[in-house]
């Protein structure tokens, strides 16, 4: 049994990790962000802490702290459940095991949260969704994706992945997508026809390797650009 969700969850990341599955360099990190389905991720906490310029954006962020504190409690058991009986599916190496990772996990979330309130009054968390941004074009240098495009391919349709590919960058000038994995460590079943139809629209899509995995053979991720 491959590691599943029946929807997308709370699970936050840390800076660090952004770093790595982005290959962000310091250069990329003086750019406008934009963080799409960032979540409870502490990047946007994190960078703005280190003066940086970004917007997270994520149909979380309709909800209060309270509401989404309960969200992560309720869905918290239920991935480190499906993380431990599927434990081969991943790399042990930089995170030493299940208990490891939920201690990360929850000490991005709890920045993230300590952070939220702040971060909305100042326009850095945003509601919204994929396809429909509501920002204006070229508004952003750089739009990274972590951990939704691709990774639940089985929940969203291929002309879904064009259109989101599409409105990222309309709104950022370079767009990164990590992992290119599915849920079950599967390469992305959209990958390689998202990628033809991209350059056939004019863009220029390439696969680079990333310093990061954790799901095996997910160290890979797609740099965007459109000509």
């Amino acid at each position: 049994m491959s590691f599943t969700l029946k929807q997308t969850v709370p699970w936050g990341r840390t800076f660090e990790e952004y770093v790595s599955m982005f290959g962000l360099s310091a250069s990329d990190l003086k750019g406008r962000i934009l963080g799409c389905g960032d979540g409870p991720a502490s990047f946007n906490a994190s960078l703005t802490m280190r003066g940086g310029t970004i917007i997270s954006i994520d149909p979380l962020y309709q909800f209060s702290k309270e509401t989404i504190q309960h969200r992560i409690d309720e869905t918290y058991d239920v991935v480190m459940e499906q993380t431990k009986a599927n434990r081969q599916e991943f790399v042990w190496e930089n995170i030493k095991s299940p208990e490891a990772l939920g201690e990360i996990r929850m000490k991005a979330m709890a920045e993230f949260l300590s952070d939220y309130p702040q971060g909305t009054e100042e326009g850095r968390y945003v509601a919204g969704s994929l396809p429909h941004l509501p920002f204006s074009s070229r508004q952003f240098d750089l739009a990274v994706c972590s951990h939704f495009l691709f990774l639940y391919s089985e929940q969203f349709s291929e002309k879904f992945h064009l259109a989101s590919i599409a409105e990222l960058c309309r709104v950022a000038q370079e767009v990164r997508i990590f992992p290119l994995l599915e849920l079950g460590t599967k390469p992305s079943r959209h990958l390689k026809s998202v990628i033809s139809k991209l350059e056939n629209q004019n863009c220029s899509a390439s696969i680079e390797n990333v310093a990061y995995e954790f799901q095996k053979n997910g160290n890979r991720m797609l740099k965007i650009r459109q000509h």
